[in-house]
């Protein structure tokens, strides 16, 4: 009877600890465990990079940024020099028709001074045919011209009162003759100065639309590269969130299966337990040893969690005017006559003389009236010095459209800074190129 009952409970326990100890679901939440860590560990250097990726799409941000500002600001230039060029055309039309105007009335006095001519030259005859006054014949016999001729006989005393009206109109109608000439030469070099502009904006323009357009390129390829780097890096984080979200449900059900499979195991225990005693109780009818209560309790393993958490300025001076226009380098645009008022100041729009205007007034220097400051203003505001003893803040001149048509600031090393037609405010080398051809020799100190 003992050897019956110790089998039996031997049996029972044998069951119950085979049931309690699941050694495959111990396994399989083990190995779902490690999966998750690993997961886990990808996704922190997944969220590493996102955040390194992040920061540098914030630094691609602020450079996009700026980079469409100087879009805007060069769209500004565009439409500025494109008025510009537009009232020149206009001024040259107007300078024209005076121009034709002029002609004009210089031919018709060119055709009354022909008649005074002949009236003077029978006039002259008639009195030599008449033995008149041999002072008045040697004036028009030693006379080089008409009118030398003309300012000689006025100086005669004895000429009559008819010839005397007669050469004073003519003397005025000469003098008339002179101003209007001169205003056409005035005019005209006036003309040749602004088509001289329009040349040069239409240069100036064509440099900037392409700057604009390289600009604009750049621009779109960045953000298409961004968007793209933002989504792949979004879309590979959201594959490992759901990888780990599917992992934490299955091991979520695992350990629900095995909580469910222990308290099973424990009820069939108990049962069988019961069913145990009661068969003991059975075969204890007549007086014998009683078994060994005392039995075993197996414990079913704990599974083991391998969840980790995640963790988380002094006062100007001088000597400065050399750098105190580097803030506008790549933030500024050429703009024909800008720079004169507050609002093209703030958005960066210079032309070379304003810029100039500007930096020197940044270090306590004034040039004079902002609103009439020019390149031949500027020549003038100092002391010209030779090249070969150019030191840095010196005013150098180039003969680009004009004589002395741009200016900029030495600032040392064969070097210039300045408000340039293609690039807005830039530190250019005279040293060599394109500016070493134009450079005319001009150095002013202030």
């Amino acid at each position: 009877m003992k050897k019956k009952m110790l089998l039996l409970n031997t049996t029972v326990l044998l069951g119950l600890g085979g049931v309690l100890s699941t050694p495959a679901y111990a396994s399989t939440i083990q190995d779902m465990e490690s999966q998750k860590s690993q997961i886990q560990n990808q996704r922190q250097d997944v969220q590493s990079n996102i955040k390194a990726a992040s920061d540098e799409l914030t630094s691609l941000q602020a450079e996009q940024d700026q980079m469409k500002a100087q879009l805007e600001r060069l769209t500004i230039a565009e439409e500025e020099n494109n008025k510009k060029a537009q009232q020149t055309e206009a001024d040259i039309k107007e300078t024209s028709k005076q121009v034709e105007q002029l002609e004009k009335e210089i031919k018709l006095l060119q055709e009354k001074l022909e008649k005074r001519n002949d009236i003077l030259k029978d006039r002259a005859r008639s009195l030599q045919e008449s033995g008149g006054n041999v002072e008045y014949l040697q004036v028009l016999l030693g006379s080089s011209s008409f009118s030398d001729f003309v300012d000689r006989a006025l100086a005669v005393s004895t000429i009559v009162d008819a010839d005397r009206g007669i050469l004073k109109e003519t003397k005025n109608m000469q003098d008339e003759l002179k101003t209007k000439q001169a205003d056409v030469k005035s005019k005209l070099a006036s003309l040749e100065d602004m088509k001289a502009e329009l040349d040069e904006m239409t240069v100036q323009l064509a440099a900037q639309k392409k700057q604009k357009d390289a600009l604009a390129k750049e621009l779109k390829d960045k953000e298409a590269k961004n968007e793209e780097l933002k989504a792949s890096l979004q879309a590979k984080d959201s594959s490992l969130a759901n990888e780990q979200s599917t992992l934490e449900q299955n091991i979520k059900d695992q350990k629900a299966a095995e909580e469910a499979a222990r308290k099973a195991a424990e009820q069939a225990a108990k049962e069988a337990a019961k069913k145990a005693a009661e068969q003991a109780q059975k075969a204890a009818s007549a007086p014998a040893e009683k078994a060994d209560s005392s039995s075993a309790k197996a414990e079913a393993p704990k599974a083991s969690s391998n969840d980790v958490a995640p963790t988380s300025a002094p006062a100007p001076k001088a000597s400065n005017v050399v750098t105190v226009g580097n803030r506008w380098i790549g933030n500024s645009a050429y703009v024909f006559g800008g720079g004169r008022s507050q609002s093209d100041i703030s958005r960066g729009l210079f032309d070379c003389s304003s810029f100039v205007h500007w930096a020197y007034s940044q270090v306590g220097v004034n040039l004079g009236p902002l609103g009439s400051v020019s390149t031949e203003t500027l020549k003038h505001a100092g002391t010209q010095v030779s090249s070969s003893q150019m030191q840095p803040g010196d005013l150098v001149f180039f003969d680009t459209y004009k004589k002395d048509g741009h200016v900029g600031i030495y600032v040392g090393g064969g070097k210039f800074i300045g408000a340039q037609s293609s690039t807005g405010v830039a530190i250019a080398n005279m040293s060599s190129g394109y500016w070493k051809q134009k450079f005319n020799g001009r150095v002013v100190r202030i």
